[in-house]
């Protein structure tokens, strides 16, 4: 223990700001002191002292006990009651860290409850089941928490109990029935431990705050930080509150509420609450409590209380608050504040809510939403055109709609989810326990607990559909199966569910991918306010530019030449082209095809009127249009067999075949492919750029708006860039003189093999633009073909550390980070006004775009769906937030 150190704040010593050293749930609970709201006597054992017991253990404890037990007397003096004495103080231990891990790691509720205090607390109280109830709870929990004690042991006395006195709920058990079961539980502890339950309060307390401490590194705990990203060198603090009672009688209550909706946003106080119960039992989900606004009936005062209270913490915080809350004798508690967590849908509506209404800066309210959460809003819905028949409705706890297999056990779940299956994990509840299940599942459904319980906040978090609460479900994990109004669901069966409506749905119902809202809209142009990087999308179709231009694209970085040749009344014309033994032939096939290209671009120049569109030239291998030599093989022998031999089919096939032969390759993707077609037949590019300036021309004589950028795949050589310039150059005046009308056009190449990187500045004599293709970049800068790498080792790599990610997914900064640093310097030092932009797939992975941010791109470029995520993850890399 470092000395004058200080491991230990009361609540009135800290502030908001302290967040990394008192954690989130601690910090806010010393700034809700601060500013006056009624929160519980406590203190704040630090996530330093967490790291250092971690350390150093039973040693660093007792180096600190001395303050814990001065903290104790203070809380004593501040209560007017005594820990293990007359009016007994008793104290709830909490968790917090300073990165909120919703039920995550452990807390023990009503410490310090002994045979002696117990009695103590029925006088205080004038309740002996009240304290009773309070002392079995403790048991219990301190019996799962600390000494990790099958949590089942506990329950199943309590179900034994309660069937022996014939009662349905807890409450209903009488003093004598729950003498009953202390006793049980006091039995469990010995047979299981091999010691009696801890009788001595501060050893209680000891072994509780080393419990907390310990539960940082549960498998749970650090599943959850690896899924969230979150380090594992924070550590935990431990928060000693004195326990406030919500179980006392009918002027008592406790819950849970949001000062905002968190699956919609409305701004609306939601959340639910108990009458005559212990927080636990909100948030655990083992009673389905009532909605936040009925409490307005059941205790006014108390009510209108937490309304101003909430207004204040969220004016505070200028974020919505997730607030617990227990009255004891009408008297309103505030035991934790913090940002409440929200559904993707939530999140935006709130930000825009908030900037509007002034409370946050436009800057404020774009890093508010993060790029995975805008890809959440891109999931999918019921289709509204489907019809169905639901089976069951619960509550709706988290958006969307999965289908899947049922599945009842969260390992299970697991394995299934990560070989492929889609499935829906189905539980009475879920525990901190199932967070892999949950990861793995496409959805979640229960048949208990509310719209704040451990299933419905982790499903939101991790944007799964969640139906909580569901209670006509029949739950039976041994047997596999549910039973629903009489019809049997087992392991296996496929089910629907709808997360916004709360429905289940036996069968697979058609799902469509969601539109964009008002405020969706609102948000992404706050975002294009904020960055310096423009978004393009990568489209080959009309239906792709439109979609594209719906979600905001504002260009077309790559539209790929080769798949409008792949449709079936196509690919037989390519085939033609391909197979032609004269020029004269080749020719005349072109022709068809030019035919159709111009339509093509005619189409995308339509949708993009207005904005730039890049068009690459013919990419892949010719052998690539062509039938696979085994089939036509096959097809050959098959001939044979019926005597065809010599007929024309044959003569077709056989040619095909010669030709396949022809142009087989040993490593086709390093081979005659790219700029390399153009430079031997060169008809093919030719071809290519008729079609597209004839279409531009063909849209400007119509009063349209046409930007036509002409790309070139694989340059390597600055010889080749110039000769590809001088063809387009020839091609567009013959075109220009033939239509009588000439349209701006620029001509540039993809950088996606070292060498062009290398030579930029060559390159960039004849170039007007540079566009990264970083997936060939990667492939040849790694050496890896992508398809083998991903299949045979990559994985292996990143598990092993090897490779910090994937370099297809996530852009290698060191290597072809570095090749692309090369590139924009070199390329803009020989021409200072040329454009770059990158059309991989890296064009929308927020790290990547925040690498191209820092590169002073002009533009990234991604899949149309991809395309919003995009837009945020520039503005995020603009304010720093992504680097």
């Amino acid at each position: 223990m470092r000395a004058g150190k200080k491991y230990i704040y009361m609540f009135e010593e800290g502030k908001a700001e302290m967040k990394d050293l008192l954690g989130g749930k601690g910090a806010n609970l010393a700034e809700m002191t601060r500013i006056g709201l009624p929160v519980p006597p406590g203190f704040t054992i630090t996530t330093e002292a967490c790291l250092e017991f971690l350390d150093r253990q039973e040693q660093f404890l007792s180096g600190i006990w001395e303050d814990v037990t001065s903290a104790v007397r203070e809380l004593e003096k501040k209560t007017g009651k005594n820990f293990g004495g007359e009016n007994p103080l008793l104290v709830s231990v909490r968790s917090g860290a300073a990165i909120s891990m919703p039920g995550m790691m452990d807390t023990i509720l009503n410490l310090g409850l002994n045979d002696e205090t117990v009695k103590m607390l029925a006088a205080e109280s004038k309740d002996e089941r009240f304290a009773l109830d309070s002392y079995r709870r403790f048991i219990q929990m301190f019996g799962d928490v600390v000494l990790g004690i099958d949590v089942s042991y506990f329950e199943n006395v309590l179900i034994q109990v309660k069937r022996e006195l014939n009662v349905e709920f807890d409450y209903q058990i009488s003093p004598e029935g729950l003498s009953k079961i202390i006793d049980k539980y006091k039995a469990i502890v010995l047979q299981e431990k091999g010691f009696p339950f801890p009788c001595d309060v501060w050893e209680q307390l000891r072994m509780a705050i080393i419990a907390v401490f310990n539960s940082w590194n549960t498998p749970r705990a650090k599943t959850y930080r690896k899924i969230n990203k979150i380090p594992d060198d924070l550590g935990t603090a431990v928060n000693v509150v004195t326990m406030v009672f919500g179980n006392l009688g009918n002027d008592c209550g406790t819950g849970v509420c949001f000062t905002r909706n968190p699956s919609t946003g409305e701004k609306k106080l939601y959340g639910e609450f108990l009458i005559n119960a212990q927080g636990e039992d909100v948030v655990a989900g083992i009673r389905t409590p009532l909605p936040i606004k009925d409490l307005e009936k059941e205790l006014p005062l108390a009510f209108n209380e937490l309304v101003d209270t909430a207004e204040l913490l969220e004016r505070h915080y200028k974020d919505v608050q997730d607030i617990e809350f227990t009255i004891e004798r009408g008297k309103l508690y505030i035991l934790q504040t913090r940002s409440g967590k929200r559904t993707a849908r939530a999140a935006v509506k709130i930000a825009v809510d908030m900037y509007e209404e002034g409370l946050i800066s436009l800057e404020e309210a774009v890093s508010r939403v993060n790029p995975e959460q805008v890809e959440q809003l891109l999931h999918k819905q019921i289709d509204p055109e489907a019809s169905y028949e639901p089976i069951a409705k619960g509550l709706p706890a988290s958006p969307g709609a999965a289908v899947g297999k049922v599945v009842f056990d969260a390992d299970y779940a697991e394995r299934l989810g990560n070989s492929g299956e889609k499935v829906i994990l189905v539980r009475p509840e879920t525990t901190p326990d199932d967070i892999h299940g949950l990861f793995a599942a496409q959805g979640v459904l229960t048949s208990r607990g509310g719209m704040t319980s451990h299933a419905a906040v982790v499903a939101r978090g991790l944007g799964k559909p969640c139906v909580s609460g569901c209670e006509a479900l029949e739950i039976s994990a041994e047997r596999k199966e549910f039973v629903v109004n009489g019809k049997v669901v087992k392991e296996g069966d496929i089910i629907t569910i709808d997360g916004s409506k709360g429905e289940v749905i036996l069968g697979e119902v058609n799902l469509v991918q969601p539109s964009f809202s008002g405020d969706f809209r609102k948000l992404l142009e706050l975002a294009d306010k904020v960055a310096k990087l423009q978004v393009w999308a990568n489209a080959d179709t009309p239906q792709d530019a439109r979609r594209a231009r719906d979600f905001g694209a504002k260009g077309i970085g790559l539209c790929r030449t080769e798949h409008m040749f792949m449709e079936t009344d196509r690919l037989p014309v390519m085939q033609e082209m391909i197979v032609a033994e004269t020029l004269q032939a080749r020719k005349e096939a072109l022709g068809k095809l030019k035919v159709m290209q111009s339509k093509d671009f005619r189409g995308i120049f339509e949708a993009m009127e207005g904005l730039p569109v890049t068009i690459r030239l013919l990419d892949p291998p010719l052998h690539e249009f062509l039938p696979k030599e085994h089939e036509l093989n096959l097809k050959l022998e098959e001939l044979e067999k019926e005597g065809k031999e010599n007929t024309e089919e044959y003569r077709k096939y056989k040619k095909t075949l010669s030709r396949v032969l022809a142009l087989k390759e040993s490593n086709p993707m390093l081979g005659f492919r790219g700029c390399r077609l153009g430079m031997i037949f060169p008809e093919i590019y030719e071809m290519q750029i008729h079609a597209i300036l004839e279409a531009a021309c063909e849209l400007k004589a119509r009063g349209k708006d046409v930007k036509p950028q002409i790309m070139m795949p694989l340059v390597g050589t600055k010889e080749e860039m110039k000769r590809l310039k001088q063809m387009v150059e020839r091609v567009s005046e013959e075109v220009f003189e033939k239509e009588n009308i000439e349209v701006d056009f620029a001509v540039g190449t993809m950088i996606e093999v070292p060498r062009a990187a290398l030579v930029a500045r060559e390159i960039a004599e004849y170039a007007e633009f540079f566009s990264f293709g970083t997936n060939d970049l990667t492939q040849t800068t790694f050496g890896y073909s992508r398809d083998d790498a991903e299949g045979k080792f990559l994985a292996q790599y990143i598990t092993d550390g090897v490779l910090p990610e994937n370099p297809f997914h996530v852009l290698d900064r060191e290597g072809v980070g570095r090749l692309m640093t090369i590139a924009v310097h070199d390329g803009r030092k020989q021409r200072e006004d040329i454009k770059i932009g990158i059309c991989g797939e890296h064009g929308g992975n927020p790290k990547s775009i925040a690498f191209c941010h820092k590169l002073e791109l002009a533009y990234v470029s991604c899949s149309p769906f991809r395309v919003p995520v995009a837009r945020l993850a520039a503005a995020h890399a603009a304010l720093g937030i992504i680097e």
